[in-house]
């Protein structure tokens, strides 16, 4: 089976004044369609700026980078823009939601700028529907500030879903949330990677790693360890709080 993400030897360096800085250094992996992956790593490990280049968000400059097999290496900007808008979807730490909008229209935000040509009713079905994932279905009207901050992070969930992406890329999503928010918000990522969703998190907490099927640590740049794991689910944990 072909890998949904293919790096080899994936450099990515930065000019700084006058000296070279290496934040990620010969990264070679795979990652199949259906995984749930976790980049772990202290500040300076290179794990976001290997996110920002699977996210399309920034190129490497050296190796390879081979996207549903498209070698996005070597796509020009208005290309990348159109891999980004219709392969991936973005959850952030901050939200990132327009104060002044509904959910739903949060939700249907993507389609706009994706150019595509959906009809009002049909970008306006398209978000209940993703909403309907999260579970947010009442909540459509509702602006962030009369929402939670784990139901702002479910609207940007529903959000990152609205394109039917390859993969769903998510940047500490859980660094704004209490650890019970945190729990029911990776319940939502669990149960969306069940569906057969693939999603690459970068996350610095063990506690929520361990969500997720596979542990990828980076240090200096480089990957230091790759291992799979036996996620904990939302009930387990229930069940932890219970005999505790």
């Amino acid at each position: 089976m072909t890998p949904v993400i293919q790096l080899e030897a994936v450099e990515k360096t930065y000019r700084t004044g006058e000296v070279d800085v290496r934040a990620v250094r010969e990264v070679s992996l795979s990652i199949h369609k259906g995984e749930f992956v976790a980049f772990m790593g202290s500040s300076g490990s290179g794990k976001s700026t290997l996110m920002n280049l699977l996210g399309c968000l920034d190129r490497p400059t050296g190796g390879r980078y081979l996207l549903d097999g498209i070698d996005v290496s070597r796509l020009d900007r208005d290309e990348l823009a159109t891999v980004r808008n219709h392969k991936l979807g973005f959850v952030f730490q901050s939200f990132n939601l327009l104060a002044r909008t509904s959910a739903l229209e949060n939700v249907e935000l993507p389609l706009l700028y994706a150019g595509t040509h959906f009809s009002s009713h049909e970008m306006r079905q398209r978000a209940e529907r993703a909403l309907s994932i999260v579970g947010l279905s009442g909540r459509k009207e509702h602006h962030p500030n009369e929402l939670s901050g784990g139901q702002q992070q479910r609207v940007a969930i529903a959000r990152a879903l609205i394109n039917d992406p390859e993969v769903l890329l998510a940047d500490e999503p859980t660094g704004n949330l209490d650890s019970r928010t945190s729990i029911e918000i990776m319940s939502v990522f669990q149960r969306l990677n069940d569906e057969g969703i693939t999603i690459i998190m970068v996350t610095h907490e063990p506690d929520i790693a361990a969500y997720t099927k596979r542990n990828i640590v980076m240090r200096d740049g480089r990957i230091q360890s790759d291992e799979l794991v036996a996620h904990r689910t939302f009930g387990e944990q229930e069940m932890a709080k219970g005999n505790s």
